[in-house]
């Protein structure tokens, strides 16, 4: 019974961690952001860097890795000891599943510093799925949406 729990706990965190995952791309659009208007100014790359984009404020790492960590504790010991082996398990499990949760959402990035045509500079940080170079020419395309930024190859 104790197995079925923690399999169950286990399918509820991965269904959980998959409906939480979003882009950043420059390639990748939402259904919402699809068909809708986007200024396009010309620059030129500055500079580019490794970054790191992490998603923040969730919590389904930590809180299933504290209900699967009691969970497996528990099982230990009887009477005192095991109560504290549950609440030691769940201390260790919300940390596991906070640096697990981290390990799937973390995305790598870059970010990218332009020197647009009207003598404007600007900061871009998006995933690292098209790779930019200093002094290569590109389009930047501004949301009237959502006042985001992407940038693209020329």
């Amino acid at each position: 019974m104790q197995i079925l729990k923690v399999i169950l706990t286990i399918s509820l965190i991965t269904f959980l961690l998959g409906a939480c995952t979003t882009t950043n791309s420059g390639k990748v659009y939402s259904d919402k952001d699809a068909l809708q208007v986007e200024d396009v100014e010309e620059g030129i790359v500055e500079s580019v860097e490794l970054a790191m984009i992490r998603k923040d404020g969730t919590i389904v790492g930590t809180a299933g890795g504290t209900v699967l960590g009691a969970i497996a504790a528990s099982t230990i010991g009887g009477g005192k000891g095991k109560q504290l082996a549950a609440v030691g398990g769940a201390v260790i499990g919300g940390l596991l599943g906070h640096y697990f949760e981290q390990g799937i959402t973390d995305k790598n990035a870059l970010k990218i510093v332009i020197k647009l045509d009207s003598g404007e500079k600007v900061v871009i940080i998006q995933e690292d799925d098209v790779l930019f170079e200093k002094n290569e020419r590109v389009n930047v395309f501004s949301s009237r949406n959502n006042n985001t930024k992407r940038v693209s190859k020329f």
